[in-house]
């Protein structure tokens, strides 16, 4: 069974060959595609943001102050991320994100959004219920802390600084970077170590 395709994978590579010989896709374009999503776009992106704001506090006020400039400091931006909005967890406040109309989403930093932040109930429950949504992704906060639900649009978008775990003083930001998650930057889950 090694070496075999999954039936998926199989099916995806017949329709690639079909479409390249019939010459509607160029195959530089698909691999300049693939390259793009998984090198230059993701929530690799965002998450080198995040440890960056935690690690200096200018580059943080930056962030909360103009974050589509502040991450284009780090080389992040294009379509999707023109004009996006840091928002900051603290101990009495959590922030999560949402687009109640489609999937506005900031692609230059996350990547490409998962399947539940496009679905129907995601969008509806986020807003009526961020308490329950949360619980659903195992994220449960005291009742003393505040939900700040953001709905993401094409004119703005979103990405939710996490706050730092306890017990990671001196610690690189590429070390940073690797706990922190795209559901956290989202704001449906925390970061812990």
């Amino acid at each position: 069974m090694s070496g075999e395709l999954r039936p998926v994978d199989a099916r995806v590579r017949a329709l690639e060959s079909i479409l390249v010989e019939k010459g509607y896709v160029d195959p530089a374009a698909l691999d300049e595609i693939i390259e793009t999503y998984q090198h230059r776009v993701g929530p690799r992106n965002g998450a080198h943001v995040v440890a960056r704001s935690w690690t200096d506090p200018d580059f943080a006020a930056r962030l909360a102050d103009d974050a589509t400039a502040a991450v284009a400091e780090l080389g992040y931006g294009g379509r999707g991320g023109e004009h996006l909005a840091a928002v900051f967890n603290s101990p009495r406040e959590h922030h999560l994100v949402v687009c109640t109309l489609c999937s506005c989403y900031p692609w230059p930093v996350l990547g490409l959004p998962p399947v539940w932040y496009k679905s129907p109930a995601y969008r509806s429950r986020a807003v009526l219920d961020p308490r329950g949504v949360l619980a659903d992704f195992g994220t449960v906060l005291d009742d003393d802390v505040a939900i700040r639900v953001h709905d993401s649009t094409s004119e703005l978008r979103y990405l939710v600084v996490p706050q730092r775990p306890a017990g990671t003083d001196g610690w690189s930001a590429d070390e940073l970077a690797a706990i922190v998650s795209r559901d956290a930057m989202i704001g449906t889950r925390l970061v812990s170590v």
